[in-house]
């Protein structure tokens, strides 16, 4: 089941049901841009993942279904259902979907 954004606000949901998986592909879906930050939900088939980058802020990951390898600054790490990981701004980090995935990035901009 999928939800609009504009439906969420003021509203109860699960954010687990709220993004689909698809076969051999990563699904985004944004549920809050500000200038602030955003928040936004994930969806990672088996094998899929998002290559090695830099961020100018935190971003706090916290997964919702599933197994991901999460690097940050060249050391691995392995988070699941229920948990959560701060990946530290101007820090190089990749994911990689050992089983496929869900999760919520919340990213806040500024100090």
């Amino acid at each position: 089941m999928t939800t609009e954004p504009v439906k969420l606000k003021g509203n109860a949901f699960h954010l687990a049901n709220s993004v689909d998986y698809a076969d051999d592909s990563v699904v985004s879906k944004t549920l809050l841009k500000k200038t602030t930050g955003n928040l936004t939900l994930f969806a990672f088939d088996a094998g899929q993942g998002l290559s090695e980058h830099t961020a100018p802020f935190d971003a706090v990951v916290y997964i919702l279904d599933g197994q991901a390898r999460i690097t940050i600054g060249g050391q691995p790490r392995s988070v699941g259902e229920g948990e959560m990981l701060i990946m530290p701004a101007n820090i190089s980090h990749a994911l990689h979907a050992e089983k496929r995935f869900k999760m919520l990035l919340v990213m806040i901009r500024g100090e």
